[in-house]
């Protein structure tokens, strides 16, 4: 990609996402990823019903009275963002590759953890951890994360959200909420790092698919390629049991990661390259209030 046209895709999606966030999302995020940790704020005099483990007793040795700690939420977070740039992620079929969907998606995130001064940090992955930004803060940081999102050229094709799930649970030491964003079109087993990422961490998944994906139109014969292997075949999608088969292998595989999700506690939100990624978030956002 050229670098003026990246600069007018950036710009374009920043004012977009920098919308999204300030008017639709910031509430609403707010509530629905607040801070994990306790941190302590003050001592005040001990009270009918408050919990003895929380006596200061140095404090009260001094002043010869109970005294307690008094501790709030603390409000930053550190942000993930997961992002899978195999290349499934550039198949469309309504003029909108999932990949562009992706990059909105990251990017309205990323603008709505700044906003609520968090630190956001980036890991791209393939079939490999093709690069990793840690968490900073700030508008500059932010830009040079678009910019990445939007650009980036990965030197390989496939998808191991496994390895991805394992580099970031070793790489980010403190808590953290990290969305998880791909196509999740993965032949491996990804359940147990799912499940052990979401212990330590915050693990929120987003699926990003094509229609065309879902079910196939009755056209024909129809050449088909795998862009993550390059293998290609001719199939007749004329015939039902064709299409029939390829409809129960696609319920098969989103019920396969639907149970992953189920049993690793993730919270998760399908979207399609045709639908308003905004209400998604939202019902998602919601849920989690």
């Amino acid at each position: 990609m050229e670098t003026s046209e990246l600069l007018k895709r950036v710009r374009h999606i920043e004012i977009k996402a920098r919308g999204l966030s300030r008017n639709i999302f910031a509430g609403q995020y707010h509530s629905a990823f607040k801070g994990r940790g306790m941190a302590f704020s003050e001592v005040r005099e001990y009270q009918y019903g408050d919990d003895m483990r929380d006596i200061d007793w140095n404090v009260t040795a001094r002043y010869n009275r109970p005294y307690v700690k008094i501790f709030e939420e603390e409000r930053e977070l550190t942000v993930m963002l997961l992002i899978d740039v195999s290349e499934s992620l550039g198949f469309g079929s309504s003029g909108k590759i999932k990949r562009d969907t992706v990059a909105e998606i990251a990017a309205t995130l990323a603008f709505s953890a700044i906003q609520n001064n968090d630190k956001i940090g980036v890991i791209f992955f393939s079939d490999k951890v093709e690069k990793f930004i840690p968490p900073k803060k700030g508008r500059k940081h932010i830009l040079f994360i678009i910019r990445e999102i939007l650009g980036f050229e990965p030197e390989s094709c496939g998808t191991d959200i496994n390895l991805a799930l394992r580099y970031m649970t070793n790489a980010i030491k403190k808590r953290c909420t990290t969305f998880l964003i791909s196509d999740f079109i993965d032949t491996g087993n990804y359940k147990f790092a799912l499940r052990i990422a979401n212990r330590k961490h915050d693990i929120v998944a987003i699926q990003v698919y094509d229609k065309l994906s879902t079910e196939l139109p009755p056209l024909g014969l129809m050449k088909v390629m795998d862009p993550e292997t390059g293998g290609e075949m001719w199939i007749d999608t004329s015939s039902k049991s064709v299409r029939s088969d390829y409809a129960m292998w696609w319920q098969r595989r989103q019920s396969e990661m639907m149970l992953a999700f189920k049993q690793s506690g993730v919270d998760n939100v399908s979207v399609s390259t045709e639908e308003d990624f905004v209400k998604a978030l939202l019902l998602l956002f919601q849920r989690r209030r």
